[in-house]
This record gives structure tokens, sequence and C-alpha cells, in this order.
């Protein structure tokens, strides 16, 4: 079921943030257009908290995120927050407008919650891409093969291995 994909998935983060101190989690890489690994976890983490925060309201907007700075620099907050949304994840579908703003005018959209999630899990094995490039600078620190690689990618690996 996608939930326990999307739990997978965090988990991943999970173990990596594990791993990091939090200096080096907040500290901006020049590989990430300075950036800080700490930046990106929090706006995986905050995307995920929109989608669950608003699912009984219906509506949701990703650009009304919270942008907790604590999130970006304290591992263990973070680490805390993705074990938040593990729990909050919903099994049940249902209807959501997405609203969002371009060029001035607002635009709703609708969806549905699991295609929401989907969007999520894609944007997370995105962001997660970014942070595996700026984890290969430290060799101390192991991260699964998978982290940071579309579903897609991965099944296409394991049938060519075959």
């Amino acid at each position: 079921m996608l939930t326990h994909t999307v739990k997978n998935c965090l988990d991943g983060l999970i173990d990596l943030l594990q791993q990091l101190p939090d200096d080096e989690f907040s500290k901006p890489c020049r590989h990430l257009s300075n950036a800080s690994i700490g930046e990106h976890t929090r706006h995986i983490i905050e995307m995920f908290q929109c989608l669950e925060n608003f699912y009984n309201i219906g509506i949701i907007n990703y650009d009304n995120r919270e942008r907790n700075a604590r999130i970006q620099t304290d591992t263990k907050f973070a680490i805390e927050k993705i074990k938040e949304i593990q729990k909050s994840l919903r099994s049940e579908n249902k209807k959501i407008e997405l609203e969002h703003v371009v060029d001035g005018e607002l635009n709703l959209i609708e969806t549905n919650y699991y295609r929401e999630l989907l969007y999520n899990l894609e944007h997370c094995i995105h962001h997660q891409a970014l942070i595996k490039v700026a984890v290969l600078q430290y060799d101390a620190i192991k991260i699964d093969d998978n982290f940071g690689v579309a579903r897609s990618t991965i099944e296409y690996r394991n049938q060519c291995a075959q």
C-alpha cells in the first residue's frame, strides 16, 4: 500500500539523520547551492505536514507551510516530526482541493488524498537524491543504495539484474 511505501521512504531519512551531527545537518553545502541537508529535510517534512494537517478541511495549499527553522537545525526534532507524519498517514482516500496561486491568480484543482500522498512521496525522493549528493562527502555516513532513487528506477534495475 502507498502509506507503507511512504513510511519506508521516511525511515530511510530517519536512518540518515541518526548518523548526522546537528552542525553538519545545518551547514550550507556548496553542492546544494548553499542550502543545507536540514533545509531539504525541513521542506520534505513540511510538505507532508501540510497534507496531513489539512486532510480534514479538504483544501490544501503547500505554499502555506510553517517553515519551522528548528526542523532544519535539530536532527532529533526533525526525526520526531518525521515519526509524527508516519503515525498520521491516512488510509482512507478522499477528494481534496489543491489551492495554488500563480501570477497572482488563485487556482483550485480537484485532486485526492492518495494523489497528493504520491506527489509527496515523489517529492521526498527527489529531495533525498539532492541530500545524497551532500552526504557523499562524508565517508562515515552509510545510506542505502536506493536512498533518493525512484521506485520505478529500483524496479527497473531489479528487472535488469535478473
